[in-house]
């Protein structure tokens, strides 16, 4: 039989499909970066000539650099259930073109039209960067998370998800900014200057912006995650918190350094709340895995000894590595897809009892189900004698080494795969009486047998 397609599985896609829209938006953004490039390229060939083109490529190579620090810590927040990568590529694609772009443009426009003529050029410049650039910025920014309430909502499973996604488009943000920064000092001051600047922005506030963001973030994540009237205001809230930061750092520039002191204070808080905030999501998510997963018991997909190895980010490695160490990297691969399935699952259950569970929940549940047998499958292909996983008191009280019969689910996944149609009425996966509880399959399924 086919393989089925894991990544397509997990990411809630048909097989073989891509999001029409998801490859505009990334295309539209990284044409609007690439337009960026060459007006500052442009800038710096007329303000500098052969110099200013290599102080160009000077910022380029220096704004990576912060770029490569974020990115990692930002992933870190949420390993127990990694987000789309195509989705966190758009994401800061975004915030690196077209929240740049419309920044750019709108922030120029304001401070000749707006903010210079009506307070004089001194007052100008300090209303356009206090008040001006904050909430452009913020707006140009918080724009993709809107979007992404609006078309992929059920990616958002925690607060740390509207963090982690607002944190990727501040980095691109950010990415494309300090090269603007960066070469406005090399042209104006030289080494000197590009390196005092890339001291500033890139390693004392390098996490400016991700914080600022991430206010927009958690605003859109509660509105994805919860039902009543709070979801409604919340993504403004998050708006406006982001501004009111952002405004308090643009603006502590001019009170000294004891301005700038505040201001970091301030910020160093909100980055010690929302790690407090990533810890107590992990922990919820944990409990997800505890308290949905053990009725699938009696499928045979997995034990009360592979939760708690499901429920542990050091568990899941040393799961990893002792199947790779089984069946190589095949292996490997295959209890990777099979926890990221599991975890799938306890989520899907989580939205459930929230009553924000997505259309036909039910098809996800098979696929997920039916990934989590095939990955044992493959993996229990390539194993002759197994040794007794490290989380197990034995091979056999693993899920992973047990051979269940599951092919109804398999079966359905194949063949929703080769007709991209959901499966008929009456099928397996029918929802149970309550939405809000997982179903509770039999104890001893046998051959064709469904919940």
């Amino acid at each position: 039989m086919p393989a089925l397609d894991a990544k397509a599985i997990l990411e809630g896609r048909k097989p073989g499909r891509r999001s029409v829209g998801l490859t505009i938006g990334i295309v539209i953004s990284v044409i609007c970066m690439l337009a960026m490039f060459a007006y500052l390229l442009w800038s710096g060939l007329a303000g500098g000539g052969v110099a200013g083109a290599v102080g160009f490529v000077i910022s380029l190579f220096a704004a990576i650099i912060p770029v490569a620090i974020l990115i990692p810590l930002i992933l870190m927040l949420d390993r127990l259930e990694p987000e789309p990568g195509m989705v966190l590529l758009f994401a800061f694609l975004w915030g690196a073109g077209v929240a740049v772009v419309v920044s750019f443009i709108l922030n120029t426009a304001g401070m000749a039209f707006v903010t210079v003529p009506a307070f004089g050029q001194s007052m100008g410049d300090f209303v356009s960067t206090a008040v001006g650039a904050p909430v452009v910025e913020e707006s140009a920014k918080g724009a993709v998370l809107l979007i992404m309430l609006w078309r992929r909502r059920y990616e958002l499973d925690s607060l740390t998800d509207g963090v982690i996604y607002a944190a990727m488009v501040a980095t691109g943000f950010a990415f494309t900014e300090n090269i603007l920064y960066f070469l406005s000092s090399y042209l104006s001051e030289g080494a000197f200057g590009l390196g005092f600047t890339f001291v500033l922005r890139g390693l004392i506030s390098p996490f400016g912006h991700p914080l600022y963001t991430a206010m927009i973030g958690i605003g859109v994540a509660y509105a994805a995650i919860n039902r009543g009237g709070g979801r409604m205001v919340a993504p403004v809230l998050g708006w406006i918190g982001a501004v009111v930061l952002h405004g308090l750092w643009n603006a502590s520039t001019a009170f000294g350094w004891a301005g700038f002191g505040v201001a970091y204070l301030v910020l160093f808080f909100v980055l010690i709340s929302i790690i407090v905030l990533a810890v107590q999501d992990r922990r919820r998510q944990v409990a997800a895995i505890a308290h949905f997963l053990p009725p699938y018991v009696s499928t045979g997909l997995v034990t009360p000894a592979d939760v708690r190895m499901l429920s542990s980010i050091p568990g899941r490695r040393g799961a990893r590595s002792w199947a790779q160490r089984n069946a190589g990297q095949r292996g490997r691969k295959a209890m990777k897809d099979y926890q990221l399935a599991a975890t799938e699952l306890a989520l899907l259950h989580q939205r459930l009892a929230r009553g924000v569970a997505r259309p036909a929940w039910e098809e996800r549940r098979d696929s997920f189900l039916a990934l989590m047998h095939a990955a044992r499958t493959a993996f229990l292909g390539h194993v002759q004698q197994p040794a007794a996983p490290a989380w197990a008191p034995a091979a056999t009280d693993s899920g992973f080494l047990q051979r269940a019969d599951f092919a109804h689910v398999i079966a359905q996944a194949q063949q929703q795969r080769a007709a991209q149609q959901p499966p008929a009425p009456g099928a397996p996966g029918a929802p149970p009486p309550n939405p809000g509880q997982p179903p509770y399959p039999p104890q001893q399924p046998g051959p064709g047998q469904g919940w």
